[in-house]
């Protein structure tokens, strides 16, 4: 099992993240904000206007320490990751499995069902939890069991796999606001946004979303995957389509959960989130901050794994998955099992 090791978040504008012997610092301008000892960070993560140093960057390429840029509010602007050395032979079998429609299905098919599946589970908690929960949450939790029960019974072809799945999302968003219970006027959810993002919780989800990328990416390059070939999501030029394929199943249950916790109780607030001349909604630093550390502490819970059966931390959750697919392409497991959540 892969340790569970420190992702360092840099948000701070102007920033300049250095090596200093056996540690990272950051400061900004002559002011120190921070040493970690550098043999406990496994990733970093920039927001805007930060700088890395070159004898950093190179440290991090040999140390496989997985180093992401992103915008300030969130938009993932490429990566640095070290030499690959995943077996040739596993990436060989993903490419040939992703240049398979049917056999591509196949994975797919696994991972839509796991996505809709967790996708219930939320909804089903939040209306154990209200029992005067609306309709419209009761009407979304029987669209997406019809879904999984079309799924259990047919094999779809990939285009009409991605209808489905697309057919669930809408149902399950459509429903989304009335999971928001708390600071209704300033979180009100009309559907899913981005690119930008035009309110504040599609800020909110869309920001979270890209630290899963994030994690997801280095758990795959970890076990020897290449997160561009994926098996749901089509080839296009810079999108890890094999890192949106494994965070479908994940995000409903650490995302989606988690933004709706922050919101309930009141840990951020409408106030933090500003539009732009655009139109485009950004988070304050503030906000930033605490959804950050909110995320950190999220990924330190540990639960029962349905499929390993060991308590581990939720961080390593992504690691797992993708170990677990691995040995599925390699012929270690008959299927690959998917992230089915049971909380």
């Amino acid at each position: 099992m892969k340790k569970l090791l420190n992702t360092l978040y840099v948000t701070s504008q102007g920033a300049y993240v250095h090596r200093d012997g056996e540690t990272i610092a950051v400061r900004v301008e002559e002011q120190e904000l921070l040493r970690v000892p550098i043999h406990t960070i496994q990733s970093i993560v920039t927001f805007g206007r930060v700088s890395i140093s070159p004898p950093l960057m190179g440290f991090c390429g040999e140390r496989q320490i997985a180093v992401s840029f992103l915008s300030e509010h969130g938009e993932f602007w490429g990566g640095l990751r070290g030499e690959v050395t995943g077996n040739i032979l596993l990436r060989r079998q993903q490419h040939r499995i992703a240049d398979k429609p049917e056999a591509a299905a196949r994975l797919a098919q696994t991972i839509v069902m796991a996505k809709i599946a967790n996708c219930r589970s939320v909804l089903l908690r939040s209306q154990r939890d209200r029992p005067e929960a609306s309709e419209l949450i009761a009407g979304a939790i029987r669209h997406l069991a019809q879904s999984l029960e079309h799924l259990l019974a047919w094999e779809e072809p990939l285009d009409r796999l991605r209808g489905i799945e697309g057919d669930a999302a809408r149902a399950y968003f459509g429903a989304f606001d009335d999971l928001i219970v708390a600071q209704k006027e300033d979180f009100r959810f009309a559907g899913r946004n981005r690119r930008p993002p035009t309110d504040a919780i599609n800020a909110l989800l869309s920001f979270l979303y890209t630290l899963l990328v994030h994690d997801v990416t280095g758990a795959l390059e970890g076990v020897g995957l290449d997160p561009y070939a994926g098996f749901l999501h089509a080839d296009r030029p810079g999108r890890p389509s094999l890192s949106l394929d494994l965070m479908e199943e994940l995000r409903p249950i650490f995302v989606d959960r988690l933004a709706l916790t922050l919101i309930n109780r009141q840990q951020i607030k409408g106030s933090g989130f500003t539009k732009t001349e655009s139109g485009a909604v950004m988070m304050d630093k503030e906000t930033r901050k605490e959804v950050i550390q909110a995320w950190q502490k999220r990924k330190q819970e540990e639960v029962l794994h349905p499929f390993v059966e060991e308590t581990a931390p939720i961080g390593i959750f992504a690691h797992l998955q993708a170990l677990l697919l691995a040995r599925h392409l390699r012929g270690d497991l008959d299927a690959y099992p998917a992230l089915v959540w049971k909380g």
